[in-house]
């Protein structure tokens, strides 16, 4: 892998995503962040309901966009990250990241999707 897009994996956070509308069968562009945890990456957000979640529930091939410091259009895969303990380290680790400590921690851990990047 080119070491621009390999530097950017690992530091640029705003990234967009594409994936395939579970309804519509359309593609979906959106714009998202994108956090890492023990060497991975990972899509997640707030607390809620996501659209782009229940599509990679459907369909978990996407394209991962970097628009940052490199521009490459990237073949993905995400892994629903579900069971309990799994979830409570990621987010854990994804919240130190962000300086939110762990006040929030049980409202994500039930609440946020959470899905594993798998580069193809």
């Amino acid at each position: 892998m080119d070491e621009r897009v390999q530097r950017a994996l690992e530091n640029d956070r705003t990234i967009d995503i594409t994936t395939i509308g579970r309804q519509s069968g359309e593609p979906r562009r959106i714009e998202i962040w994108r956090y890492r945890y023990d060497g991975r990456t990972f899509l997640s957000g707030s607390p809620g309901t996501r659209g782009w979640y229940a599509n990679l529930l459907d369909n978990p091939e996407f394209t991962y966009h970097l628009k940052g410091s490199a521009q490459a259009d990237l073949a993905a895969a995400a892994r629903p990250i579900t069971e309990e303990a799994e979830r409570r380290e990621v987010i854990a680790g994804i919240l130190d990241d962000l300086d939110r400590g762990s006040g929030d921690l049980e409202e994500w851990v039930a609440r946020s999707p959470l899905a594993e990047v798998e580069f193809r």
